[in-house]
């Protein structure tokens, strides 16, 4: 029972607290201890306290507090309002944390019982209860309320925490700016690769826009048909003049042709972190997507086709073994692409998907590997797989040319479009009949058929360097890769651009480059 009593002592003797939430005394602390207290509000809305009895207070009494047991009970005088918790009242048991507004303007007030042992100072937890309980019970304005309540904590904070609050929470701001500049200088850096991969992807997708727009199409085919019954293509009335100018000439085509390759090949991108391969976006129902512009959707995600870009070009069989010689932009076609350089810059990885090659004479296609390109000229080094040994092939010339001198340049110029304008109307009519045509079944046809032979034209050299052979013989785009050969049937240079703005003259690397190249890569020609 003593225990008890004790303890009961103990709550009767414990201090209690007017906290001044609003007002011009806002932060401060008015203690309460007496048995009767009178509670006056000045102009200022200022509150003062007062044992009841022992002093009048001048600007009359607006509440008195009565103790009752451990704490106190209020009570309005006067016919002055008094709000609790929002809640107008006459009077009221008070509980902890009660909120106490004395008039229509008076401040706001928490009332607070400290028991002993309690810590006096204001927590940030309590500032920020505050702040919370002045936006729920005061009786002003939604935003007034708000502005009133941010002021008040950010007033609390920078002047009634300690010196050590104040340099942490600065210190956490400048960490947390520090953060979020990061972030932002991260996101700005992840939206410009973003970016810079979109355009990238858009650069790739409009090759291959321009490698479709390029692709034999039905239509294609049904112009070739009208033109060939009009005219036969030039290449095909140069071969007829060279036969008819020179016998030699005719030798030389004759057995040349047979060791002419004709080029075949597709190659893609591949995302070197995930290994994806860069296909066409497609809807649900698997059709590929297309922007307004007409170029095709492309994604690293999902399972549509991979997005493949096709190429032709001229190689020539320079041993029995089945080596071959082209230029290197033949072997690695996204080396000479902006767009494609610019995939390669972003972290993808090209991959060649196919690559064969056809000879005049043998109807199968056979698959081409790279061994070695050179990295001091335009050339390659390609083998051939799965040929019958002792192929045809061209011997290198001895002795080097000179300015004036006559030379052959033999290759397939437009691949596949030369070839098909030598067919006749009955075979074209086969291949548009054919609702399943693609460039690799045309090129299967062809070589069927016997139509995959090289094209001839005749030129003079009219420069020499120690780099360069430079002729006049007619050429286009498809025929790099194919030799140049002087009238007694041996290559002088390996034919590898074409200058339209230097009236049609036409770049080759001289054998000597090939030459070294071959010796490099432990490959002997016999």
């Amino acid at each position: 029972m003593v225990e008890n009593n004790n303890s009961v002592e103990d709550k009767l003797n414990a201090p209690a607290s007017l906290e001044i939430l609003t007002g011009p005394a806002r932060g401060t602390a008015s203690w309460l201890s007496g048995t009767a207290l009178d509670i006056s509000l000045n102009k200022e809305d200022m509150i003062r306290i007062a044992e009841a009895g022992s002093e009048p207070l001048i600007d009359g009494v607006v509440a008195r507090l009565h103790r009752s047991g451990d704490g106190y009970e209020i009570e309005a005088r006067e016919q002055n309002p008094l709000w609790i918790n929002g809640a107008r009242v006459d009077s009221k048991r008070l509980e902890q944390c009660d909120l106490i507004e004395f008039g229509d303007k008076g401040p706001l007030s928490r009332y607070r019982l400290h028991h002993q042992g309690d810590r006096v100072r204001r927590s940030l937890g309590d500032m920020l209860d505050d702040a919370i309980d002045y936006t729920r019970v005061s009786r002003k304005p939604r935003i007034a309320r708000w502005q009133r309540a941010f002021q008040d904590i950010c007033s609390d904070f920078a002047l009634r925490t300690t010196i050590l609050f104040r340099a942490s929470v600065i210190l956490a701001l400048l960490a947390l700016a520090v953060i979020v500049y990061q972030q932002y200088r991260s996101g700005l850096l992840l939206q410009q690769q973003a970016e810079r991969s979109a355009h990238k992807l858009e650069d790739f997708a409009r090759a291959l826009t321009r490698t479709n727009r390029e692709a034999l199409r039905p239509s294609d085919l049904n112009q070739l048909r009208q033109e060939l019954g009009h005219s036969l293509s030039a290449a095909a009335e140069r071969l007829e003049l060279l036969e008819k100018r020179s016998a030699a000439s005719t030798r030389i085509i004759a057995e040349a042709t047979r060791s002419i390759v004709f080029l075949q090949g597709a190659y893609s991108f591949r995302d070197t972190e995930t290994n994806r391969m860069l296909r066409y976006q497609v809807n649900a129902e698997g059709d590929a997507l297309f922007t307004l512009r007409g170029q095709p959707l492309l994604t690293l995600e999902g399972e549509g086709e991979i997005a493949e870009r096709r190429f032709t070009g001229t190689g020539f069989v320079v041993n029995k073994r089945g080596a071959l010689l082209s230029n290197r932009h033949v072997a690695l076609p996204w080396e000479e692409d902006t767009s494609d350089e610019a995939l390669i810059a972003a972290g993808m990885e090209p991959v060649l998907i196919k690559f064969v090659g056809y000879l005049p004479g043998i109807e199968a296609a056979f698959p081409v590997e790279l061994l070695k390109a050179s990295e001091e000229a335009d050339l390659a080094i390609l083998q051939c797989s799965e040929v019958v040994d002792d192929l045809p092939y061209l011997d290198f010339s001895t002795r080097l040319p000179a300015p004036g001198d006559e030379v052959i340049v033999m290759g397939y110029p437009t691949g596949m479009r030369s070839m098909l304008a030598q067919t006749g109307d009955d075979f074209l009519a086969e291949l548009q009949a054919d609702e399943s045509l693609d460039s690799w079944e045309v090129a299967k046809r062809l070589s069927r058929a016997q139509f995959i032979r090289p094209l001839a034209s005749r030129g003079i050299v009219g420069q020499l360097s120690e780099s360069t052979v430079v002729y006049d013989a007619d050429t286009t785009h498809g025929g790099s890769g194919g030799p140049v050969l002087d009238i007694e049937g041996n290559a002088i240079a390996i034919n590898t651009a074409i200058i339209p703005e230097y009236g049609g003259s036409n770049f080759g690397v001289p054998v000597e480059y090939a030459r070294r190249l071959l010796a490099d890569a432990g490959i002997t020609v016999d």
